[in-house]
């Protein structure tokens, strides 16, 4: 994948890491674990993990599937 030719801005990391906030929040409001979740969306733990520290953004296909598995809408996560 090429590099940006620009670094993000603070925002987006700070969107980044409230998505991840939210995705923690509403997993354990389930009684899931990381585990748990990622077998509901057919992922690796490690990829909830970097999701929820705001290390990495799931791409829209993810974000669909995780907001299901948690059920709540793609709205209800995103929005700040």
């Amino acid at each position: 994948m090429p590099s940006r030719r620009t670094p993000l801005p603070d925002w987006v990391h700070a969107a980044r890491r409230e998505l991840g906030h939210k995705i923690a929040v509403r997993r354990r409001e389930l009684g899931l674990s990381q585990d748990g979740l990622a077998d509901r969306i057919g992922m690796e733990r490690r990829s909830v993990q970097r999701y929820e520290a705001g290390a990495r953004d799931p791409g829209y296909g993810e974000l669909l599937l995780i907001a299901r598995a948690l059920e709540v809408t793609v709205a209800d996560l995103v929005q700040e």
